[in-house]
């Protein structure tokens, strides 16, 4: 297939904006689903797993591929929650394009906030959709101007609505000049085309003009013709603006409500014409694993198979599930692929192309093409997949720590590594969920980034994965870190099977900023230590930086500087050294004064302006410090940074304090010292 018809979109918004409705209207007028599933009643084809359809919200981002006017569009469908963020850093970095959806009421919300700041850094062009016209207290001019505001960017509307809430109808084209209503008996699938009503003929010519003001910015051609009275054909004015939304320039802007049928072929049109293919994103950059350099990943199906693994879905019977994007060659069914981050050969047993739960398989995947994978054993989210002869490793993605725990232990014994496995195999799917066995207690602990996030993963373990567990109550991570600069020198001398184990280490460690993470220096000349003995050296103090200094959680913010060490030919040992450099770490950090530091979260909260006072003196109660506060239309939106140890269970002091009306999403912020 040619490239330029390929679209890798992904379709992300804030939490109940109305997103999987939107992917699965899109569904339905693409001829991949018969009939329309609801989120309502639990039926919406991209939300397959049962946790999803019961909460009725998106937890993985599911992958799928359907064809409009000759184009064929891989769907990425990223959850709206703040705790799957991971799950949406993800996605957005093997896409080319994005709708962002957002709600015709509430506008620009919290999330739509942080995704698209996400989408900023991946450098995603975007066009939007403002959705769900037909509810209460929708506006559409309100949304555009807090677009405008908020993310300091033009938006240029296309289409406009006619009515809003109860009385919305149907659409305006501005640049067709005509007014469009869908067919109410087939769903929306028929489309009716009028001349634009008398009443909004003046509305529709200063969207218009608005219109050709920001495309004529970026083509003279079109400022010549608007000058000389000339009709712009439409072909143009397309062009244009899907040059200027590739560079990120406007942002083109539909309308409609999903949920009615009204508008999503429009979006559609919108998808193919303005939206970039592959061939249209600037080269990727990668770091060659031999020479350490950057190097440009250019489109090429020509060229060597390299490609980047965004997602990882168990299934019970094909094993895992490897969602990739190819960005170079050709990956072809039944060959052998380096997994270059793992430095390990796999093989390629299947390869399918996914639409929603209902695999396709085929023989290969191309540049530019995104696909599933089977056979893969030891892949990981995030793996670069490609050969020998080049091998590149796409950029590692960044993914924040995870804050909340929870202790879990089997029933039986007998459970035990059933337990494990299903950790293992949930990792493997997603990086922010780590799990830690306890050396003093034995108990397992996991840890994800916030509550429902692992509440989610607690009932994928118990009811999907059918492990026998018992689950403590949530519990906050803490880190560790030091307050002072201290030098120590420790000495390691013992005689294990008749052979003596002898090494001195001295080390300084020092206190960081926040935020620093942790760093290591050595001073010892590479010529006086080998390789192995440093190596020995850097994991003793990795096991130490592990398992804490006074109260057992993970040492950040902190610089461990190798000073000397004495070593011997004859008596010196990995061992040894790894030993000397544990308690060396050790005694250092208890004369460091060490400190604890815990998560504090970003909270954001939309609450009507009755209760604002109120929501503000209980998070002050509970050691928040107000950041912002702005008013909007229907609502106040509070921003505030507070300790999670004391966001337990807000959500219900919040329903109850709003009558039901508030809601809140917090994210990780920093870790500061615990007061």
């Amino acid at each position: 297939m040619d490239d330029t018809l390929i679209r890798n979109i992904g379709i992300m918004a804030h939490i109940d904006a109305g997103k999987t409705t939107t992917t699965e209207r899109i569904l339905f007028y693409t001829g991949e689903n018969h009939r329309i599933g609801e989120v309502d009643d639990g039926q919406a084809s991209m939300d397959f797993m049962e946790q999803e359809q019961n909460r009725g919200i998106t937890i993985s981002s599911a992958a799928t591929t359907c064809f409009w006017k000759d184009h064929k569009i891989n769907i990425i469908d990223t959850p709206g929650h703040v705790d799957f963020t991971a799950e949406v850093e993800r996605s957005l970095r093997v896409l080319d394009g994005a709708v962002a959806v957002l709600c015709g009421v509430s506008g620009v919300e919290p999330q739509t906030e942080t995704v698209w700041r996400q989408a900023d850094r991946y450098k995603v062009p975007r066009i939007i959709f403002v959705n769900k016209m037909d509810r209460l207290g929708a506006n559409f001019y309100d949304v555009v101007q807090e677009v405008e505001k908020k993310f300091a960017i033009t938006p240029v509307p296309l289409y406009l609505p006619i009515g809003a809430e109860s009385e919305f109808s149907g659409i305006i084209d501005l640049i067709g000049n005509r007014k469009i209503t869908f067919e109410v008996n087939d769903q929306g699938s028929s489309m009716k085309f009028d001349p634009v009503p008398q009443d909004m003929i003046e509305l529709r010519e200063t969207w218009y003009e608005r219109l050709i003001d920001a495309v004529a910015s970026h083509s003279d051609e079109i400022t010549e013709l608007y000058f000389s009275g000339e009709d712009i054909p439409r072909e143009m004015i397309i062009s244009t603006l899907r040059k200027a939304t590739v560079a990120r320039q406007l942002i083109p802007v539909f309308v409609g409500a999903s949920l009615k049928n009204i508008g999503v072929q429009p979006l559609l049109d919108g998808i193919v014409e303005l939206l970039p293919s592959p061939l249209d994103i600037p080269p990727l950059k990668g770091i060659s694993v031999k020479h350490g350099n950057e190097v440009p990943v250019i489109h090429d199906p020509e060229a060597q198979p390299l490609a980047l693994i965004f997602k990882i879905q168990h299934d019970r019977e094909a094993g895992p599930l490897c969602f990739v994007r190819v960005y170079s060659g050709v990956i072809k069914k039944g060959t052998a692929i380096l997994n270059i981050s793992k430095k390990k050969r796999e093989r390629v047993n299947r390869l399918v192309r996914m639409h929603a739960n209902r695999p396709e398989s085929i023989d290969q995947l191309a540049a530019g093409d995104i696909g599933v994978i089977i056979g893969f054993k030891n892949a990981q989210t995030g793996d670069s997949i490609g050969s020998e002869g080049a091998q590149i490793l796409l950029e590692n993605m960044n993914f924040p720590e995870p804050v909340i725990s929870v202790a879990i232990e089997p029933k039986t014994m007998s459970d035990q590594d059933k337990l494990k496995s299903a950790l293992q195999i949930l990792t493997q799917e997603d990086p922010t969920f780590t799990w830690k066995e306890n050396a003093d207690t034995g108990q397992l602990v996991i840890s994800g980034m916030g509550e429902l996030h692992l509440d989610v993963l607690v009932y994928r373990l118990t009811k999907e994965m059918k492990v026998d567990a018992r689950v403590g109550n949530p519990q906050v991570t803490y880190r560790e870190s030091i307050s002072h600069e201290v030098t120590k020198t420790e000495q390691f001398n013992k005689i294990l099977a008749g052979k003596e184990h002898a090494a001195t280490v001295t080390l300084t460690i020092r206190p960081l900023s926040t935020g620093s993470g942790v760093k290591f220096t050595s001073k010892v000349s590479p010529k006086s230590l080998p390789e192995e003995m440093l190596d020995a050296i850097k994991r003793g103090i990795q096991n130490s930086i592990n398992s804490g200094i006074r109260y057992g959680y993970e040492v950040v913010d902190i610089e461990t500087v190798l000073e000397s060490v004495t070593y011997s030919e004859i008596t010196s040992s990995s061992f040894a050294f790894e030993a000397a450099t544990a308690m060396c770490f050790e005694a250092a950090g208890r004369d460091a004064m060490p400190i604890l530091l815990e998560p504090i979260m970003k909270v954001d909260i939309v609450v009507p302006s009755q209760y604002v006072g109120e929501v503000m003196g209980s998070l002050t109660a509970r050691g928040g410090l107000i950041n912002s506060m702005e008013s909007r239309a229907t609502a106040d939106h509070v921003i505030a940074k507070a300790p999670l140890s004391q966001l337990f269970g807000y959500s219900t002091v919040l329903r109850s304090s709003t009558q039901g009306r508030g809601t809140f999403t917090m994210e990780f912020s920093h870790f500061a010292k615990k007061s």
